[in-house]
């Protein structure tokens, strides 16, 4: 297209065009329009990514691309924003020339010109199908079984959750049944795993073949197996009734003649255990406990059984009661300790620390976060809780920036989702920061992915507002839940952790293995930091490091120890490597 007519379809004064010949040197693709929304340049990126010739679109809307994926809604809210902020970025889903739906990072900028009137738009967009099929591994991996395809424990939780939400909802019942093969080690030390494996993919055939399309059939891992059923009758007795009759079901399909690799037929029996949930009252890992319990009763009772948990199981859960009682009193009674574990770069310099909570019980034992936070998180001392972790740890900030050896590293914190919500929680930060004199670019504040699910434009705010304050953050257990390339996008990290389950086995376990490298490829695309955690072996850690990795924080290179013990090991340079 001339010059001459450029100008006269963007209807701008020529000068003002005297930037367009740089687009072709721009590596994405990028599209000019005019007021009209009529395509007026695009560059050599747009053509090769979309396959259409400058000839092809000039002149025709950007509507040529259009997938037919997204609704009437998305295109008006795309605008709407246009129109109002003069910029609009975002995940969407584009057809080249070929017809292939293809997913881009897009972001539009209108052009205004000296008085304000809306000259027309600029729109730059790059190809991330690359990431979006890391993105697809990595949640098929972290969230189904390899073996089976049936959901993992991962997934279960997540659907258990949300179930029991339901429940609560509508008044419905539902029931988890905990299933466990008879004999199964039996099978695998006599034929071998090979025989073995084959019929656990048998057995999660049968489940499949047995539940209603909105059961969820899982595995728990090696041979045993949870069937949640939900949208059962209100009536807990009805309820019963129809789970024990879908219980005996999976025991008469599981019975059935399996025809193994060698051709002989085996027989299988499956000993189960119910526990029901109407509503909330019970959490999901409480449910899965108390089904775990009642199998176990059912192997006592000979195998090849079904129990329901009740109440005279209940003994084990009696001690809940009992820790919650102590940790309303534990803050007030100064009952809390905190302690560190270093965090290191691949050649073995320290960079920084995690702070780790412990409960030093008035009996004289020492309780880790996992036995206490998940209480402290739904009775809401976790707010508390943490409030004194945030002023702890900035206390001893203040302290380090005093010493020469400590000055210069990081103090990483976990904040929990309700903590985080609060809506004074940025104006805590700020205050405990000052209170103590603290560089906000050494406090790190380590948030789940659970977080980013629910109201995502308060916690862009809040994030956008503590990163003003030169604040940063870290996402945890990466690849647990369900953080997405879009999300990884729009909220601030500047590192992410890979949760400590898919390095514990990275060595023999390739469906781990594939995991940490899909997150590490993904994290070096989107420039964030990497860091493994529960990295225990030297093998561990040389595969990480070939495979880019250069953040890592495990017993490797020193367990949780105590403030005290911590500056001591700095001091006396011992955190280095087993053999240095």
């Amino acid at each position: 297209m001339s010059p001459k007519r450029d100008h006269e379809v963007l209807g701008v004064c020529q000068p003002k065009l005297d930037w367009l010949p740089i687009l072709d040197r721009i590596g994405a693709a990028v599209m000019v329009a005019n007021a009209k929304q009529q395509i007026v340049r695009i560059n050599a990126a747009f053509s090769a990514m979309t396959g259409y010739a400058p000839d092809e679109v000039i002149g025709r809307t950007p509507r040529i691309l259009a997938s037919g994926r997204h609704g009437t809604a998305f295109y008006q809210d795309l605008w709407q924003t246009l129109g109002s902020t003069g910029a609009w970025q975002g995940e969407i889903w584009n057809r080249r020339k070929s017809g292939e739906i293809f997913p881009e990072w897009l972001l539009i900028n209108a052009l205004h010109d000296d008085t304000g009137e809306l000259e027309g738009y600029v729109a730059t967009f790059s190809d991330i199908s690359q990431l979006k099929r890391a993105e697809s591994e990595i949640q098929h991996l972290a969230f189904y079984d390899s073996l089976t395809g049936l959901p993992n424990r991962r997934l279960l939780l997540d659907r258990l959750e949300k179930a029991r939400t339901l429940s609560h909802r509508n008044g419905s019942c539902g029931a988890v049944l905990f299933i466990d093969l008879d004999h199964f080690k039996n099978l695998n030390d006599t034929l071998g795993h090979a025989i073995g494996d084959h019929l656990l993919i048998e057995v999660a055939s049968r489940l499949r073949d047995c539940i209603r399309e909105c059961d969820t059939a899982a595995r728990q891992g090696g041979d045993e197996f949870v069937v949640m059923l939900e949208a059962l009758d209100p009536n807990p007795q009805l309820a019963a009734v129809v789970a024990g009759a879908i219980a005996e079901k999976v025991c008469t399909a599981l019975a059935q003649p399996v025809l193994l690799l060698d051709r002989h037929e085996y027989f299988c029996t499956a000993s189960i255990g119910i526990s029901l949930f109407c509503g909330q009252e019970k959490s999901a890992e409480t449910l899965l406990k108390q089904a775990d319990i009642a199998l176990y009763k059912a192997k006592e009772a000979g195998r090849n059984a079904v129990r329901f948990f009740d109440q005279a199981m209940q003994t084990a859960l009696d001690e809940r009661a009992v820790m919650e009682a102590g940790l309303r009193h534990a803050l007030a009674r100064n009952e809390f300790v905190l302690h560190v574990q270093p965090q290191v770069t691949a050649d073995k310099r320290l960079v920084g620390a995690e702070t780790l909570i412990r409960w030093c019980r008035p009996d004289g034992g020492m309780i880790g976060p996992d036995s206490f936070i998940p209480l402290a998180e739904e009775n809401g001392m976790i707010v508390a809780i943490g409030l004194w972790v945030l002023d702890a740890a900035c206390a001893r900030l203040s302290a380090w920036a005093r010493d020469p050896a400590l000055s210069t590293l990081c103090l990483a914190i976990n904040v929990s989702a309700r903590q985080f919500r609060q809506p004074d929680f940025v104006a805590q930060v700020h205050a405990a920061l000052q209170r103590h004199g603290v560089s906000p670019a050494r406090l790190k504040l380590e948030l789940t992915e659970s977080l980013l699910l629910e109201k995502k434009d308060e916690v862009v705010h809040k994030m956008k507002a503590l990163q003003a304050l030169g604040v940063r953050f870290s996402l945890d257990d990466f690849g647990t839940g369900y953080a997405s390339l879009a999300y990884l996008k729009r909220f601030p990290f500047e590192q992410l952790k890979i949760d400590r389950s898919f390095i514990r086995h990275i060595i023999e376990d390739v469906d781990d293995a594939s995991i940490v490298r899909a997150i590490l490829a993904m994290g070096d695309s989107l420039h964030l930091q990497v860091v493994a955690e529960g990295v225990e072996k030297i093998e561990q850690h040389g595969y990480l490091v070939s495979q880019g990795c250069c953040l890592f924080q495990g017993y490797l290179f020193g367990r949780p120890v105590t403030f005290a013990e911590f500056e001591r090991s700095v001091a006396n340079s011992d955190l280095l490597l087993p053999g240095d």
